[in-house]
């Protein structure tokens, strides 16, 4: 008898002005055809057991940014859409993922609350750090870039995804500045930014600054998504 394909809850978007949630498709096609089961996770801020009892693996999805004064940062001028109902929800989700040993991956978004999750800072705006050598976002429009980046090649990343040098779609201003007790560096953009870790103290827990939902026809990033769902099965 085969094994149920295994549930992956994905955060999506705080309540617009009419109190709407949403979520870009992308994130449910690369669930489902890895062969899991897509579930939303609006933000609330009910009790979580039941949650963590019906879900095999979770991904934190993009979005907006993290309120600044949860990881000790200051106010900056590019800091857009924080969502304090989000925040609190998608950081408890994370404590609990981790501490609890369930499949995670967090992607733009997700990868800082992973990090602020677990004590790290953020950067406010990465040109301010970093520059414009590399375009981490294209902001007129805003939109996604592609760059390339070097993954470790010790790391569990470039085993699963099987390459040390891959080309990602970017779109984020902010990032992990500081890495986080009891985390590795999995990847890092040529200009230095950190684009992935991963968790050294749980069985499958992984944070990526570009968005690999967005490269639904290179092998690489599908195969990210695949070990999740292999993980979440387990």
């Amino acid at each position: 008898m085969s094994q149920p394909a295994p549930i992956i809850g994905i955060t999506t978007y705080g309540r617009n002005e009419v109190g709407d949630v949403s979520l870009p498709g992308a994130y449910l096609d690369a669930v489902q055809r890895a062969g899991g089961v897509p579930l939303l996770l609006p933000p609330h801020q009910a009790p979580l057991e039941r949650l963590l009892e019906k879900i095999d693996g979770f991904i934190l999805a993009g979005g907006g940014d993290i309120d600044p004064s949860l990881y000790g940062g200051a106010p900056h001028p590019t800091i857009y859409s924080v969502d304090a109902e989000r925040d609190a929800f998608e950081l408890t989700l994370a404590k609990a993922a981790l501490a609890k040993q369930i499949p995670v991956l967090g992607i733009c978004r997700g990868m800082q609350i992973l990090g602020v999750a677990s004590g790290a800072a953020l950067i406010p705006h990465v040109p301010d750090v970093y520059g414009d050598a590399i375009a981490h976002r294209l902001d007129t429009p805003r939109r996604p870039t592609p760059h390339p980046l070097q993954l470790e090649a010790n790391s569990r990343l470039a085993a699963l995804m099987q390459a040390v040098q891959i080309d990602v779609m970017s779109w984020h201003h902010q990032a992990v500045k500081t890495l986080p007790s009891g985390w590795r560096v999995a990847a890092q953009a040529t200009d230095g930014l950190l684009e992935a870790i991963e968790c050294e103290h749980h069985s499958w827990a992984i944070g990526v600054q570009w968005h690999p939902e967005l490269s639904p026809n290179d092998p690489a990033h599908q195969k990210l998504f695949r070990a999740l769902i292999l993980a979440a099965a387990q």
